[in-house]
């Protein structure tokens, strides 16, 4: 039995990590947005807690997100999802209220663009997942690097497996092919993404 002197440093200890999660390099959950929309957006994109296995939605594949329809209401986005697919690309985000506009790219989103078929990577058939600040600081606490140049060398144009949190990306339903059909600028397929990403791995290529 741990002695209690013991239980209580692992619990300020785990109080003091969720403290960290919670206003990141100085940057809340809700970044630096006005709108309460935004705000609600950005802190499920900032959710810095992995979804437990009774979380996963199966029916969540790659296949799925991209197929064709309406989307809006597809999913749920307290439901995480596994998904595999091929890595097309793998870049910094954008400057984003969700990081509080961070010009540093460690402290910015990491974009990792999916496909079911490398033959196949239009912008409309791609599916858009997101490494965050927090979940880099959280693997790098386990020994893993997920900086923006880490992973690209490590993933680009491999088979990978990714898991993490359903979250529809409103701000860009007006370039997604599921919400804005036949746009010529469309760049993905779907506004749904898996972001934040909680876990990726290379796979061999699905028969």
């Amino acid at each position: 039995m741990r002695s209690l002197p013991l239980l209580t440093a692992l619990v300020l200890a785990a109080s003091c990590r969720s403290q960290a999660q919670e206003l990141y390099h100085g940057c809340g959950l809700a970044g630096d947005a006005v709108e309460p929309g935004v705000q609600a957006l950005n802190r499920l994109k900032n959710r810095y807690t992995a979804p437990a296995a009774a979380d996963i939605d199966t029916g969540a594949t790659l296949a799925a997100l991209v197929s064709p329809g309406d989307d809006r209401g597809r999913w749920d986005e307290r439901r995480g999802a596994v998904v595999v697919g091929y890595v097309h690309d793998v870049k910094p985000g954008g400057i984003e209220t969700v990081n509080c506009r961070a010009r540093d790219l460690p402290d910015r989103d990491t974009h990792i663009e999916l496909v079911l078929d490398p033959m196949d990577a239009g912008g409309a058939r791609r599916v858009i997942v997101e490494v965050t600040p927090r979940w880099r600081a959280i693997m790098a606490a386990r020994g893993a690097e997920w900086s923006t140049r880490a992973l690209r060398l490590q993933y680009l144009g491999r088979w990978v497996r990714v898991s993490g949190w359903l979250m529809f990306d409103a701000e860009h339903a007006n370039a997604s092919e599921n919400t804005a059909p036949g746009r010529p600028r469309n760049w993905r397929a779907t506004a749904w993404e898996v972001h934040p990403i909680t876990s990726i791995e290379p796979v061999a290529r699905p028969r």
